[in-house]
């Protein structure tokens, strides 16, 4: 009998409609049983080991699997066992507000047996819109069984990957403008930039494996996706491919703007670096010849004490002159 301590959340589906919902875990068995067609869905967030020691007695789970899913940070899989499969996916949500995080994620573990989808969250997140999926295909359950509920799960994640390489490339067009600007962008917009680049980064290490993980789940040996359900599967396949695809996009475009903008920024140097190579040669001419011949000439103030504050007043105003138009240039 299951008996978790943790929040749980719990559906139980029979010919395309709920029976029952949030109804006590440890009630799991006897709806089952009551219920021989039915297939259940069991969310458990954050459970201790003890509880996922229950769930894996009741439903025969795999110890590795039941490892997999207590660890954190594990990478996308999916895992054949005898008795079930194992999977884990990430649930992402990005921000191009300086002010929030850039990159969040919610680490999702499946168990699916022959009637029961059984998840493991170890992060806050949304479930609504795993039923809000599964009611709109309704019709699904029906024929797909535990598969149907799989695809639900699956969807929403692929969509939510979709949506995630969206906005960063909504956010890497406001960037790309300045960018691309002449004289170089400013330094917030490059750190920007930086930002972006390394949410891309964080990304793809949850969406890179999802087009091999959903094509494993449709392998005729597993025998878990059926005629009916296969073109719905091709298809979260398909937006998992496209995912994929918006986010090496989107890696190469966020790569060859910074390298432009340091390309632009050398050059700027070096147009600075030929200014002040030519204004080091005009002034070198004079200072060469006063200091060959000397110049040990009297001129106005020459022995008295006036006439050291206004050399030294004379040399202040020049340098500082000179800073000042530097300064305005953007040489210094």
């Amino acid at each position: 009998m299951i008996a978790p301590t943790c929040p749980a959340e719990t559906r139980l589906y029979e010919h395309g409609r709920v029976i029952a919902e949030d109804f006590p875990a440890d009630q799991v068995h006897e709806k089952l049983a009551a219920h021989p067609q039915a297939v259940l869905w069991l969310d458990l967030y954050r459970p201790s080991a003890a509880d996922l020691a229950a769930v894996a007695e009741e439903f025969h789970l795999h110890p590795l699997a039941v490892e997999d899913a207590a660890e954190e940070h594990e990478r996308p899989k999916l895992d054949h066992y005898p008795e079930h499969l194992f999977l884990n996916v990430y649930a992402v949500d990005v921000s191009t507000d300086p002010a929030y995080p850039p990159f969040g994620k919610t680490e999702i573990s499946a168990f699916v047996t022959d009637r029961a989808l059984i998840t493991v969250r170890k992060a806050p997140s949304d479930t609504a819109r795993f039923i809000e999926r599964w009611e709109s295909d309704a019709e699904l359950v029906e024929s797909g069984g535990v598969a149907f509920l799989l695809h639900g799960l699956l969807d929403v994640v692929v969509d939510g990957h979709i949506s995630a390489t969206q906005e960063l490339d909504v956010a890497m067009d406001g960037v790309e403008d300045v960018l691309l600007e002449e004289g170089g962008a400013p330094r917030d917009v490059r750190m920007r930039g930086l930002r972006l680049r390394k949410t891309v980064a964080a990304l793809r290490r949850a969406v890179a494996p999802m087009p091999e993980l959903v094509a494993s789940a449709m392998r005729k040996d597993l025998g878990l996706v059926d005629d009916d359900l296969a073109p719905y599967f091709r298809d979260v396949e398909d937006h998992a491919r496209h995912a994929f695809d918006q986010v090496e996009h989107l890696r190469d475009r966020i790569a060859s703007l910074l390298q432009a903008d340091l390309a632009e920024q050398g050059n700027v140097l070096n147009d600075i670096t030929r200014k002040l190579a030519a204004w080091a040669a005009v002034i070198a001419v004079p200072t060469a010849l006063t200091g060959y011949f000397g110049q040990n000439l009297p001129y106005p103030g020459y022995a008295k004490p006036w006439g050291y504050i206004e050399s030294i007043a004379l040399i202040l105003v020049s340098a500082g002159g000179l800073w000042l138009y530097l300064r305005r240039r953007h040489w210094l």
